[in-house]
């Protein structure tokens, strides 16, 4: 039997309480399962926006997409972790992520880790947050193999972010979801696969705005970009048809889109429905 779907968006801009709290009960309304905060400087703080949106909502969970590792200590995350998730009666789904940005590092004036070292980092946040927060849900977005086989072996949703679409024409996120599967063994039928996107019509043009996803892969084409797995074109019906394909040919059911598609895929939600 299929699993069924869930959705959340992005919540990047909203600095008042006022509008977080709106933001939340709209979504809410909308139809999202759950409302994300991203972790960069400069960008909302991911708890305490959490907390206020939880308090605006009854059903709705919070999350993150996804806090950056290397800014936190195990225990002191724990201690954050357990408290919201209590203050929000259970419903914080925690995303965790390596880290990548060298400038926010160096602004909060932490050394910038390799890549081992961010990737292991996050392993040791993964093991302390699943003996000491069991009943938080991880998620765990990436691409890299070792970070993959963290998230397969230890975490509950795994962040797709559609392989390397530069390849050789080949299917990169069939490729990544098979690394999972292997990787996660007996746990892989238990987990959600989960996958972002960037840029999608929001009007009846049916023409995708790349210019969010035009950030993380500067160096493709306009074509390329549109292959993207995070890249959704043409109307609402043919969007639906499209995520229908992600959970029959991948095994996809949580799709996260971006604050300023709320709106727009909204109505792809009740077509899901």
């Amino acid at each position: 039997m299929a699993k069924e779907f869930r959705f959340g968006f992005g919540l990047h801009a909203a600095s008042r309480l006022s509008a977080v709290q709106d933001w939340a009960r709209r979504a809410e309304d909308m139809g999202y399962d759950v409302l994300h905060v991203p972790d960069h400087l400069g960008a909302p703080a991911p708890f305490p926006t959490m907390m206020v949106a939880a308090a605006a909502t009854e059903t709705l969970h919070v999350g993150t997409f996804v806090l950056n590792a290397g800014f936190y200590k195990p225990a002191l995350l724990a201690r954050d972790v357990t408290a919201l998730t209590d203050l929000s009666a259970g419903r914080l789904e925690l995303g965790l992520g390596a880290g990548y940005v060298r400038e926010e590092f160096e602004a909060a004036e932490i050394p910038y880790p390799t890549a081992g070292q961010r990737v292991a980092h996050l392993g040791r946040i993964v093991d302390y947050l699943g003996q000491h927060t069991p009943e938080v849900p991880i998620l765990i977005a990436g691409n890299g193999d070792k970070l993959l086989t963290i998230a397969a072996q230890r975490a509950q949703i795994i962040g797709l972010t559609g392989g390397d679409p530069a390849g050789d024409g080949g299917d990169p996120l069939a490729e990544r979801v098979s690394f999972v599967r292997n990787a996660a063994g007996d746990r892989f039928d238990s987990l959600e696969l989960n996958i972002a996107i960037t840029a999608m019509p929001i009007d009846d043009s049916g023409v995708p705005d790349l210019s969010i996803t035009r950030r993380f892969l500067p160096e493709l084409s306009d074509e390329q970009l549109l292959r993207t797995p995070g890249v959704l074109s043409g109307s609402v019906k043919d969007i639906a048809e499209t995520i229908r394909g992600y959970r029959d040919t991948y095994g996809v059911t949580y799709i996260i889109v971006q604050q300023p598609h709320a709106e727009a895929f909204a109505k792809v939600i009740a077509e899901l429905r």
